[in-house]
């Protein structure tokens, strides 16, 4: 007996209706049902943050929600937010700090690290390492994700005092 659900979203500004299983998770209905491979999965536990994406302009785990969660929302990926540019700035700070060593990680740090630089546009060093501690990177030890993201929170400083 199938017990999909219809669900209508949002994804990268693209609207959609999809059946769904009701326990597929987000991250899996991104991956698999719209072939969104930028998308990351790994722990599938909430530890890692590689599966950030955003769902009505807030960051969550992909794979700790499910995808019927998600119904009648707006759902953004790294893709959604790049296109429409407006991560032009870390990601540039990103490549000049060499901090997207492998890249698997980048897409959840980039969205976390924009959610950082909106809700806390005056961190310093230590809060922007603790705000980013769910994400983990294997690659970079994080000196250079956290000097990329100084470096635009000083930029954006910078720019409120001009």
């Amino acid at each position: 007996m199938d017990q999909s659900i219809l669900i209508n979203v949002v994804v990268n500004g693209v609207s959609l209706q999809k059946q769904v299983e009701p326990r597929i998770h987000l991250i899996d209905f991104l991956r698999d049902t719209l072939q969104i491979k930028t998308a990351r999965v790994s722990c599938e536990h909430g530890v890692c943050g590689a599966c950030t994406v955003r769902v009505d302009g807030e960051i969550v785990r992909g794979c700790l929600m499910l995808a019927v969660q998600t119904d009648g929302q707006h759902i953004e990926t790294i893709d959604g937010a790049s296109d429409r540019g407006d991560l032009t700035a870390l990601q540039e700070a990103f490549h000049a700090r060499n901090a997207a060593q492998c890249g698997f990680c980048t897409p959840g740090m980039l969205l976390t690290a924009s959610a950082l630089l909106r809700e806390k546009p005056l961190a310093d060093r230590e809060q922007v390492r603790e705000y980013i501690s769910g994400n983990y990177c294997r690659c970079t030890g994080y000196h250079a994700i956290v000097d990329a993201i100084c470096d635009v929170l000083q930029a954006q400083r910078d720019a409120r005092l001009d």
